[in-house]
């Protein structure tokens, strides 16, 4: 894996964050260029800005932006569990609206390293995805994705990348989905070779779902995630919008209150003064409180 420096630019007098890559063919360093220039005209405020790039003897560098504080994955070490469900939910919606702005681009640029890791909180309270060092653009033949001196992450990485039959968008909503798992569980995800060996044995996948760790993670989050790390790449989610879309389904501060109605109906509720008032009674998923909002119309029927 290349390194990752802390330095100063001393045009700007501020600090920076440098990524180290050193290539011994030529093909690779032509390669490492073509994807700076690229990275450069990237703009999202989920995205770490690349300002800059250049080479010295076998080595070639990246000039980024410098994001303070610790990484996610730093954090998740000094903590026992993972992050609350709504945070991780936020996270993942900010960071899936990332990359459908790199998956958008002609060629594809796929990240390849997403991991907590590479996670980092701005000031605004925003996640941050940084150190594109192994980001590739999918119009690149296999072959040269697979030759990549970076390799992987094991337990965040898809199986098409480890076997290096090439990336594609799915392979980062694969690595994203194993890293909201960490981040909502706190604990690492089972790499996919461990469960590709024991289902290709018949025995269980041993993947638990979100739910059976975290109680408290509703079951369509769990869906939802468990679709993502899919083994196999035609079974996850086509795209970063549809990943999106189900997550912000699943999510349960955005149901909206339930208006369940029902009706009473009794001899007694039609005859004169015993006409009971409509009353409106809506009910919170969340709070499990009943609010009631009575008009001035009176009818025999109540709706709860």
């Amino acid at each position: 894996m290349g390194t990752v420096y802390e330095a100063i630019d001393q045009r700007f007098e501020c600090r920076v964050a440098v990524k180290e890559a050193r290539f011994t063919e030529e093909g690779l360093r032509k390669q490492f260029e073509r994807e700076a220039r690229l990275l450069y005209t990237l703009r999202h405020p989920a995205i770490t800005r690349v300002i800059d790039h250049f080479s010295e003897e076998h080595g070639q560098f990246l000039v980024m932006d410098y994001v303070e504080g610790e990484d996610l994955g730093a954090a998740l070490r000094s903590r026992a569990g993972g992050f609350s469900i709504g945070q991780v939910l936020d996270w993942g919606d900010q960071l899936l609206d990332a990359l459908h702005y790199l998956h958008s681009h002609d060629p594809q640029i796929i990240h390849r390293d997403i991991k907590p890791q590479n996670l980092k909180i701005s000031k605004m309270g925003r996640v941050i995805l940084l150190d594109f060092g192994l980001a590739k653009t999918y119009a690149l033949p296999a072959q040269d994705i697979s030759s990549s001196v970076f390799g992987y992450t094991p337990n965040y990485a898809p199986l098409e990348q480890i076997q290096g039959t090439g990336t594609d968008s799915r392979s980062d909503l694969y690595s994203l989905g194993a890293t909201l798992y960490h981040l909502m569980t706190g604990t690492v995800p089972v790499d996919v070779l461990a469960r590709l060996t024991a289902t290709t044995d018949r025995r269980p996948d041993p993947l638990l779902n979100v739910n059976e760790l975290n109680s408290e993670i509703p079951v369509e989050v769990a869906s939802v995630l468990r679709k993502a790390l899919a083994i196999g790449r035609s079974d996850r989610s086509r795209t970063a919008v549809e990943f999106r879309k189900a997550l912000r389904e699943a999510d349960p501060r955005r149901k909206p209150p339930m208006l369940a109605m029902c009706r009473l109906q009794h001899a007694n509720l039609n005859r004169g003064k015993n006409r009971l008032p409509l009353g409106l009674f809506r009910f919170s998923t969340r709070s499990a409180h009943w609010n009631k909002q009575v008009s001035s119309r009176h009818t025999s029927e109540l709706y709860c």
